[in-house]
């Protein structure tokens, strides 16, 4: 940042060339005294000032007299946040590609594999694991698109001076950033206040979407692996301990993790907008709960992305238990196939009341569905056995679950490529 200032302001004749180009060469950690700077660190209780005086020291001549012309502390340390935060952001992007590409195969390898769908916990109407996935998919793009549509809003250099009034710079001040952000880059502060930091509260915000989706998918998996679902299992290399005192534990491990990083990326939403609350033209409480916010978030979405990659990679499905759970109600997960087909001949409220009473029965009084179904007069006089054996068929009642796999999968794999393709 403070080599890009120096070539800005010598382009526009703020400073000498050849200060800027000595500046660029010696603006490399490598070339500087670090115990120095850490020594001045704890003497001035400053951020910056001792990485100045040092960058000055090494600097031929009078050039170092030209570094750090007309910005202040917060000009250089933010956006050199930034530049770190678009790292991340790439990091991020290229994680979520490798993830959609996993879950496309996902989707395509179970997009047929049968399994209660559920509502408020309970058995509602069949469907697919690779629906669940496609549900997935379609989220997980949407984050896509606003990851990479908040680039131009976040991604900004920062050159306002001591209180955000380019004083000390005055009519070059603007085109100064803009150069600073084209040779970094990066976009360019509207207004360079140093009060305004929304960009990066919205940038922590956007995580913390992200973190709750991934969430809701590593509860999935987490519920889904109890043995009374036994319908999925997270990897669990060989070896894996899962207790130091129950040998049998196979524990979500991955799961769980993710859920409890998820948690605490969204916690740190509240103190970005607290951050986002700064006193007059600056204030130092501001930058360092920002700080604390984006950084902590970063650290958490890549360690909750790279877990989700490991546990889809290696998860195991398990249709044969999907299929069983999905029987344990006795064909009462068709109530409403039964309803629609009754309806078309005596009217779908009339349907809904004469099936409720069937399954109601079932659930009371025991008997089987098939049984209660029989025996309902409004039933038994308008479907055959026969028919009602082929509604009660879960196979057949799974709506656009298997199209929306293919789909979900499809749409993954487009994502994939243009993230890819974007970083190239």
């Amino acid at each position: 940042m403070e080599a890009a200032l120096a070539q800005a302001q010598a382009e526009l004749g703020v400073i000498p060339q050849d200060a800027a180009d000595e500046i660029t060469r010696k603006a490399k950690l490598e070339l500087l005294d670090i115990d120095a700077i850490h020594q001045g660190l704890a003497v001035t209780g400053h951020p910056l000032v001792p990485l100045v005086w040092e960058l000055d020291r090494v600097c031929e001549g009078d050039a170092g007299g030209y570094a750090h012309w007309g910005a202040t502390t917060q000009n250089i340390t933010q956006t050199g946040d930034i530049l770190l935060l678009r790292k991340a952001h790439d990091i991020f992007l290229g994680q979520l590609a490798t993830l959609l590409r996993i879950l496309a195969d996902l989707a395509e390898k179970s997009k047929d594999m049968l399994l209660p769908g559920r509502t408020h916990g309970q058995h509602a109407v069949p469907a697919t694991y690779g629906y669940k996935v496609a549900v997935w998919i379609d989220e997980l793009c949407r984050h896509v698109e606003r990851l990479q549509g908040c680039e131009g809003r976040v991604f900004v250099a920062m050159l306002g001076g001591g209180a955000g009034t380019l004083a000390s710079l005055g009519e070059t001040g603007l085109p100064t950033q803009d150069k600073i952000g084209e040779k970094l880059g990066l976009g360019s502060m509207s207004m360079p206040s140093r009060t305004s930091d929304d960009h990066r509260a919205e940038y922590v915000t956007l995580l913390s979407m992200l973190a709750a989706t991934s969430s809701k998918i590593g509860r999935e998996v987490y519920e889904q692996m109890k043995q009374e679902f036994s319908e999925v299992e997270e990897p669990v290399p060989a070896g894996t301990v899962g207790s130091s005192t129950m040998p049998q534990k196979r524990n979500p491990k991955l799961s769980q993790d993710i859920v409890a990083a998820a948690a605490q990326v969204r916690n740190f939403v509240p103190l970005a907008l607290e951050a986002m609350q700064t006193e007059h033209e600056a204030d130092r409480t501001h930058t360092v709960m920002m700080g604390r916010a984006v950084t902590e978030t970063c650290a958490l979405m890549g360690d909750i992305l790279t877990r989700l990659i490991n546990l889809f990679s290696g998860i195991r499905l398990f249709p044969e238990r999907m299929r069983q759970n999905l029987d344990l109600s006795g064909g009462l997960i068709m109530a409403e196939a039964l309803m629609l087909d009754l309806g078309q001949t005596i009217g779908r409220q009339h349907a809904h009341d004469a099936v409720y009473d069937a399954a109601q029965a079932t659930a009371t009084e025991g008997g089987t569905f098939r049984e209660h179904l029989a025996a309902h007069p409004d039933v038994s006089s308008r479907l055959s056995m026969e028919r009602v054996e082929a509604l009660l068929d879960p196979a057949q009642y799974t709506g656009m679950c298997r199209p929306f796999a293919e789909r979900g999968a499809k749409q993954a794999r487009e994502v994939a490529d243009a993230i890819e393709q974007r970083q190239r």
